[in-house]
């Protein structure tokens, strides 16, 4: 029986689990690990940070995991070596016989001076948690939500962010006091489509909400409530909402798995330059979007190359790139981005929406998974 070690039990650790134990039952056994005892998909921070839901309501507890084959561990990853496949944990070693990186990236607070000091953020539950408190409390002035490094998880979250604010200041009758900022290094909200670029924009100009392109905001003057540029100039504020620099873990990092920031992967199935070495989801160098439907699917291409190598033949869909993103436009509309980064000689984009269905659909989509990982 070979044993599968999945490092991180994010949209591609438990995609993988569960279809390792659907396909491969007895022929392979699977330790899971994640230094957390929770899950919670991406979108829920929106729920937390709006107070539409409870932290304890969002999260998927690990221990609910029951998949034939399937071991959890709540274990911090220390060191990976990649050439034999050998795994150290806090709590730890594994020996693996096939080894699948999956523990997405992380966010570099310090990488930006001032941001820990003076800013929010809402890709965190801790972050979202903070922020709605901040919220309550903020009854006037600008709001800039700043985009600190490129790239990072879930490209239309920031604009998303925007646009529910905006909701949330009009239910309080304040949004004539608030001014909301986006400032980012893009020429566009989706660079790799002009027309769902200008969706999302326009959306934005509705609800007299900027966005400022190609700006990397470098500093976080906290005296001064001011964001430095790199272009010399600044952009003031009253409460400061930072989109984090995401890099990969530092065990990840240290294992010489990366290379210029991030770990290279054959695209049509995810193996690495290290024998028996798969990474899949936010980490790898793959010239796509960072989100966790993206990671599901490649961990789907992930498991059927497993089966496949394991009864000598060879997969048969090899990984398209291709899935769907929701964005929330405020007001119960649901926009959903389609993309499709590897099917044909340019990544292609369109935004379905938004609609009221497809609100609908994003309930759907959170269930249909936590059935199927957590069988609840």
């Amino acid at each position: 029986m070979k044993h599968v070690v999945i490092l991180g039990a994010g949209f591609a650790g438990l995609e993988l689990a569960t279809r390792l134990s659907e396909s491969l039952a007895g022929e392979v056994h699977a330790t899971l690990i994640d230094q957390n005892d929770s899950f919670s998909f991406g979108f829920s921070k929106l729920d937390i940070l709006l107070g539409r839901k409870t932290t304890d309501e969002v999260q998927l507890s690990y221990r609910d995991i029951d998949k034939a084959g399937v071991e959890f561990r709540q274990e911090r990853v220390i060191s990976i070596d990649p050439d034999t496949r050998r795994v150290t944990t806090d709590a730890g070693s594994y020996e693996a016989d096939i080894l699948v990186v999956a523990l997405g990236a992380d966010y570099d607070f310090a990488a930006t001076p001032g941001f820990v000091e003076s800013g929010v953020e809402y890709y965190s539950v801790a972050g979202a948690e903070r922020m709605r408190d901040v919220l309550s409390e903020f009854d006037s002035g600008r709001i800039l939500i700043g985009i600190l490094g490129q790239p990072f998880k879930c490209p239309p979250a920031p604009f998303e962010g925007a646009l529910l604010l905006h909701d949330h200041f009009v239910a309080r009758g304040l949004r004539d006091s608030v001014e909301i900022l986006v400032v980012g290094p893009m020429a566009a909200p989706v660079p790799i489509t002009r027309a769902v670029s200008e969706s999302i924009l326009d959306a934005l100009r509705e609800r007299a909400i900027e966005y400022v392109p190609k700006q990397h905001i470098v500093e976080i003057d906290t005296r001064q409530n001011e964001a430095r540029l790199a272009s010399g100039g600044s952009i003031s504020y009253d409460l400061f909402v930072g989109i984090p620099v995401h890099r990969v873990p530092h065990a990840v990092e240290s294992s010489g798995l990366a290379i210029d920031g991030w770990v290279p992967v054959e695209k049509t199935n995810l193996t690495t330059r290290f024998r028996d070495v798969y990474a899949v989801g936010d980490l790898t160098a793959l010239p796509m979007a960072k989100a966790g439907v993206f990671a599901e699917a490649a961990a789907r291409v992930v498991a059927d190359d497993i089966a496949a190598r394991l009864h000598g033949g060879l997969v048969q869909r090899p990984y398209e790139g291709a899935g769907t993103c929701y964005l929330e436009f405020g007001a119960g509309m649901v926009g959903m981005v389609e993309a499709n980064f590897f099917g044909g000689p340019t990544p292609t984009a369109r935004l379905v929406g938004p609609s009221a269905e497809l609100a609908a659909d994003k309930v759907l989509f959170a269930s249909t998974r936590r059935e199927r990982w957590f069988g609840s």
